[in-house]
């Protein structure tokens, strides 16, 4: 089967004969598979980019700090080497004539819940896995549509370029696994596929890091064995990989031959959303951290409003100077997705570790255990506050997302300069 991306109409030669641009996607299964992963091209140095055209031509870098890191880049300072987390001062010596922005959360949130809007329109089942990206399933659309799932597919990233001036990259597959794999495999503004008669031999040669849920730690456990492209792990069989590793190695397994069972839920997978910053200099005065913290709640209610979720427990990360890492967790009352009560909560944990003398370098907050934004903040019949706070702060984020951020601030979000690291799990 060959579609045209330029107008999504199925063809039979490089050059469409419906629009007669020459932008051929072929494939034996195009017209059978429908499970679809979709990721915006760098995010938000795109969204900088396009609100900025002086910074078209330039390498851009969203962060901040010489002791910040990088949120993203764009591809020309990937070029250089540049990468998402990489320290600030690292990115500046590998591409010192870089355009540093330091980056609009509450836009970037909007113009995520812009396009996610878009993917809700093609099919319900839209599984966000962060701002920027989600998994869906289009199986069963066909009618609704009047086209395949890849037309459908190439209609909404033709309407984003359209309509908001974005590239993104989608992968399509039969499997959530193979569908993010190949959204990877040509960006930016890609569309890949891999079918079930390829996906083995696809597989085969790919480094065991390429896998899910397998990190350096993880490639250095299996390459200590001998494992080191997925292929090596089909060949020692699925017993030898649970003696060796239990589940994790049984798993591994299955993913080498190209299953995977997950299906595309709405409410399923992430498991934080979160925040965090590296200070300039180190920070020991608890009022000082208690400035800094304040945004970065912030900034976690503001992802979570965007992608309607609230969570449970709250996390509360700390670095010391000699990068020990401390992690505090508290079970909230209810669902929140307040800034308000994120701080209040997040405050009290610090509260045991900011001793003013122990310095820290990092600062973070996050939410997980999620639940419907619907079920959250509604408090108690003794409890009036929280209504009013939930109330303020929609009208706040509503303000934000008209007139930015700069809009509406709070005496204690200014005083506190700093830039974070986002990270959405």
């Amino acid at each position: 089967m060959i579609l045209c991306r330029a107008c999504a109409s199925e063809t039979t030669a490089a050059r469409c004969s419906s629009c007669g641009e020459e932008q051929p996607l072929e494939h034996a299964e195009l017209g059978e598979l429908s499970i679809a992963h979709l990721d915006c091209d760098a995010f938000y140095a795109s969204i900088e980019k396009r609100d900025d055209p002086s910074l078209q031509p330039h390498p851009v870098i969203v962060g901040g700090g010489k002791r910040g890191v990088v949120s993203t880049c764009c591809y020309v300072a990937r070029a250089y080497g540049v990468r998402s987390a990489m320290p600030m001062f690292k990115a500046l010596k590998l591409c010192p004539q870089a355009k540093v922005v330091h980056g609009n959360m509450s836009k970037y949130v909007e113009e995520g819940r812009l396009i996610r809007r878009m993917m809700e329109d093609l099919t319900p089942q839209v599984q966000p896995l962060s701002i920027d990206e989600a998994f869906m399933d289009l199986t069963g659309t066909e009618a609704l549509h009047g086209g395949s799932p890849a037309q459908s597919l190439i209609k909404l990233q033709n309407k984003i370029w359209e309509e908001r001036k974005l590239t993104v990259s989608i992968g399509l597959s039969f499997n959530k696994f193979l569908a993010k794999t190949a959204s990877d495999l040509d960006k930016p503004r890609g569309f890949s596929v891999i079918g079930r008669g390829e996906a083995l031999a696809f597989l085969e040669s790919r480094s065991v890091s390429t896998l899910p849920g397998v990190g350096p730690a993880g490639a250095t456990a299996l390459e200590r064995n001998g494992l080191k492209k997925i292929g090596d792990i089909r060949t020692v069989g699925p017993q030898r990989m649970r003696g060796l590793y239990g589940d994790w190695g049984a798993h591994l397994f299955a993913l080498s031959m190209a299953d995977d069972p997950r299906k595309v839920d709405p409410y399923g997978e992430r498991k934080s959303i979160s925040a965090e910053t590296t200070f300039f200099e180190d920070v020991a005065e608890i009022e000082a951290l208690e400035d800094i913290l304040w945004p970065l709640c912030e900034k976690v209610a503001a992802r979570c409003r965007a992608s309607e979720t609230a969570g449970l427990t709250l996390t509360l990360k700390l670095k010391d100077t000699k990068f020990k890492i401390i992690t505090r967790r508290r079970q909230l009352p209810e669902p929140t997705l307040l800034a308000s009560r994120i701080f209040a909560a997040a405050r009290e944990l610090l509260s045991g570790d900011a001793d003013g003398k122990t310095k820290y370098r990092l600062i973070g907050v996050g939410l997980s255990d999620f639940a419907d934004a619907a079920v959250a903040d509604r408090g108690d019949m003794l409890d009036t506050a929280t209504p009013k706070r939930a109330a303020a702060e929609a009208a706040v984020a509503k303000a934000r997302g008209k007139f930015g951020r700069e809009a509406v601030q709070t005496g204690r979000a200014l005083k506190a300069q700093y830039d974070d690291d986002e990270d959405d799990e």
